[in-house]
């Protein structure tokens, strides 16, 4: 499966949504999240370590960039926001190599660090409580991973 959509009526079917795709995900995967602010990044950020068995609050890395969060597996939070324009290595390319999964908040603003392969996540506000999202898959690994969240 490519593409799917799914959507949420509150903060708990978001973290629900979240914590599926976190308990599904395996070693060295990448999630890109785009939304507007507020649509949810980090709402369903927070379900997926979850889902992960990370035990930790997990909040938005807007300031420190990356977060790095431990369960079954690692999970690296990384919020591309204020890194349009940034030409340094920063090292996000030997994480998402890692053993862990990496969850990327405005990607947009990184572009020449996305791998080939990766599970895109396209947040959209419908109302106050309810979400719309958008996945595509890039790669037959995150075809399979979708069909398996779905």
């Amino acid at each position: 499966m490519e593409k799917w959509t799914a959507y949420t009526d509150s903060i708990e079917e978001t973290h629900a949504l979240g914590e599926k795709i976190g308990a599904e995900a395996g070693e060295n995967m990448v999630v890109l999240l785009s939304g507007d602010l507020g649509a949810g990044k980090t709402t369903l950020t927070q379900g997926i370590a979850k889902g992960l068995g990370v035990r930790r609050n997990v909040t938005s890395p807007t300031f420190t960039i990356l977060k790095i969060y431990r369960g079954r597996m690692p999970l690296y939070h990384i919020d591309a926001y204020r890194l349009e324009g940034v030409t340094q290595d920063l090292g996000f390319e030997e994480l998402m190599e890692d053993d862990g999964l990496t969850v990327i908040e405005w990607s947009q603003f990184i572009p020449e660090i996305i791998p080939d392969e990766y599970l895109s996540v396209s947040i959209h506000l419908l109302d106050e409580d309810a979400r719309r999202f958008d996945f595509e898959a890039k790669g037959k690994r995150y075809e399979e991973f979708l069909e398996e969240i779905a």
